[in-house]
C-alpha cells in the first residue's frame, strides 16, 4: 500500500510546506507548523473552486462600467445592537464568524436571534455539533424559544449537513461550532487546519450559491484570537468577537471585519436569567458607579465605530518601593502609559520616574484610539498631584511627543454625547473648535498643549 503524502501547515496563516520548519516563512511565527495528511478526494483545485463558489459555467472579464449594482437587502433582528454591529442587519448570502471565550454567551445569542428570525416566518436551521438535541431544547426553554420554523439538527458530518440544507432550504443556517464539523474526505481530525479550512470553504460555497446567511461559531485560543488558521478570518465576510468578563454581566460584541458595514462597531449586551438583553445607552452604564471628587478620575468620549461612548479612565500614582517602577494598564495599550508619562516629565516637569503607575478603563471596555491620550495624561497628573478634576468635565484629545494636543475626528458627535449625559464642559483640541457650534448649555474649552490642559482642569 502506497504511503499517504503529508504536508506541514502553519496554524496562524495557513502557509503550506513539504517539510517541517521551525519558523513559518508566511507570518514569521515560531513552532506553528503542524503535520497534516493530504486529503485523498479533495485536491487543491477542488478546494479552491469551492472557496470561490464557482460553477461549471466559466466566467469572463467584464468592464466595471457595465456591471449592474443593487443595494443589498438587509434582514433586521429584534436586537438593534446586533443590527448595528452587522451594518444595519443581516445580508443574504453572507458568512459570519463569531468567536469568544467558552461560556461567554455565543450560543445564547445565536439561539435568541434564531427565535426572532423564526418568528418573522424565516426558516432557520440550527446545527449543533457540541450539544445534543435535548441540551439545545433545555437552553431554548430557558430562553423562551419556541417556533415551528426553527429546526434543530445535531450533526458534525459536513456532507450530512449539506444534504439537510439542500432538503430543508432554510433562509438562515447556524453552525455551532466549526471546530467540531469534519469533512469525511479529509483524513485529519476535526478542528485541524485542513478540516477547518475545507469545511468553511464548503459553507461559504453554500452561502454564496444559495443566498443563505450562514453563522459559524469559532473557538478562541488563550491569546483571545479565533483558533485555527488566520485564513479562516480572511474567507468569511464578517468577523465578530464576543467579549466580556466572566464576573460581570455585560458583554461586548465587536466587529473586526465587515464587508457589508463599518469595522470596529460595538454592541453592548447584559446577560440576564432569560438570555441577553441589549443596552441602549452604554455611556450611562460605564459611568453609573463613578466616584465624584476622586483624584485620578477623568471621563473621555471615545468613538467605537460610528458610536460615541463615554467611559471613565482611572489612574493611580504612588511612590515605588522597588528599583524599577511598575507600569500597568488595563483596557488600553500598556505602551501608551510610559509614553505619556515621559511627555509629562519632559514637557510639564513632573517627576514620575520613581512612581508606580496603574491605569484602568472602568467597565471592562478596551479603548484603542489616540483621542484618549489627553484624558490619560490628565488622570496621571491628577493622581500625582492628588487634585481631582471637575466631575462635569469631559476631556478629548491626542497628545504628541512634543506636548502638543492634536485634533481628533468626529468631535461633534463626541460633544453631543457628553451634553446628552449632563456634562457642562468639554476640554478639546484648539484646532477642533472652528467650523461648527456646540450644543446649548455646554462650554467648549480649546487647548493646544498638555500644560495648558492641566492648567484648565487642575489649576496651577
Amino acid at each position: 500500500m502506497a504511503r499517504r503524502k503529508t504536508k506541514f501547515i502553519c496554524q496562524e496563516c495557513g502557509y503550506e510546506s513539504p517539510k517541517w520548519m521551525g519558523k513559518c516563512p508566511g507570518c514569521g511565527e515560531w513552532n506553528k507548523m503542524v503535520e497534516e495528511v493530504e486529503p485523498a478526494g479533495i485536491g487543491r483545485r477542488r478546494a479552491f473552486a469551492h472557496s470561490v463558489g464557482s460553477s461549471s459555467v466559466p466566467s469572463k472579464a467584464t468592464p466595471i462600467t457595465s456591471i449592474e449594482t443593487a443595494s443589498e437587502p438587509r434582514i433586521q433582528t429584534d436586537l438593534n445592537e446586533l443590527n448595528r454591529v452587522l451594518g444595519n442587519g443581516i445580508v443574504k448570502g453572507s458568512l459570519v464568524l463569531i468567536g469568544g471565550d467558552p461560556g461567554i454567551g455565543k450560543s445564547t445569542l445565536l439561539l435568541q436571534v434564531s427565535s426572532q428570525l423564526a418568528a418573522k416566518n424565516y426558516q432557520v436551521l440550527y446545527v449543533s455539533g457540541e450539544e445534543s438535541l435535548r441540551q439545545t431544547k433545555l437552553r431554548a426553554d430557558r430562553l423562551g424559544v419556541s417556533s415551528e420554523n426553527l429546526l434543530v439538527y445535531s450533526e458534525t458530518n459536513l456532507e450530512e449537513i449539506s444534504r439537510t440544507i439542500e432538503n430543508v432550504s432554510p433562509s438562515f443556517v447556524i453552525v455551532d461550532s466549526i471546530q467540531t464539523v469534519f469533512h469525511p474526505e479529509v483524513t485529519s481530525a476535526p478542528g485541524s487546519v485542513s478540516q477547518v479550512r475545507e469545511c468553511t470553504a464548503e459553507l461559504m460555497r453554500i452561502a454564496k450559491t444559495k443566498g443563505i446567511a450562514v453563522f459559524i461559531v469559532g473557538h478562541v485560543t488563550k491569546e483571545g484570537s479565533i483558533a485555527g488558521p488566520r485564513l479562516l478570518e480572511h474567507m468569511v465576510d464578517t468577523v465578530l468577537y464576543f467579549e466580556g468578563e466572566r464576573h460581570h454581566t455585560y458583554r461586548i460584541l465587536r466587529a473586526v471585519k465587515n464587508r457589508f458595514g463599518s469595522t470596529n462597531e460595538m454592541g453592548i449586551f447584559e446577560m440576564k436569567e432569560f438570555g441577553l438583553e441589549e443596552v441602549e445607552n452604554p455611556s450611562e452604564i460605564f459611568l453609573e458607579e463613578r466616584s465624584h471628587g476622586a483624584a485620578g478620575s477623568t471621563v473621555v468620549a471615545s468613538m467605537e465605530g460610528t458610536r460615541p461612548v463615554l467611559v471613565e479612565i482611572q489612574a493611580l500614582i504612588s511612590p515605588s518601593s522597588f528599583g524599577i517602577p511598575r507600569r500597568m494598564a488595563t483596557g488600553v495599550d500598556h505602551n501608551r502609559v510610559p509614553l505619556l508619562m515621559a511627555v509629562l516629565e519632559k514637557r510639564v516637569g513632573m517627576l514620575l520616574q520613581n512612581q508606580d503607575a496603574y491605569l484602568k478603563v472602568a467597565g471592562g471596555i478596551k479603548l484603542d484610539e489616540p483621542a484618549i491620550d489627553l484624558a490619560i495624561a490628565v488622570s496621571i497628573a491628577s493622581s500625582f498631584r492628588d487634585k481631582p478634576t471637575r466631575p462635569t468635565d469631559c476631556i478629548i484629545g491626542e497628545v504628541g511627543l512634543t506636548g502638543e494636543v492634536r485634533r481628533v475626528s468626529r468631535i461633534e458627535q463626541r460633544v453631543q454625547e457628553a451634553a446628552k449625559l449632563g456634562f457642562e464642559r468639554v476640554i478639546l483640541p484648539q484646532n477642533n473648535l472652528g467650523g461648527w457650534k456646540g450644543p446649548k448649555g455646554i462650554e467648549l474649552v480649546g487647548v493646544s498643549s498638555v500644560s495648558q490642559a492641566l492648567q484648565v482642569t487642575l489649576g496651577g
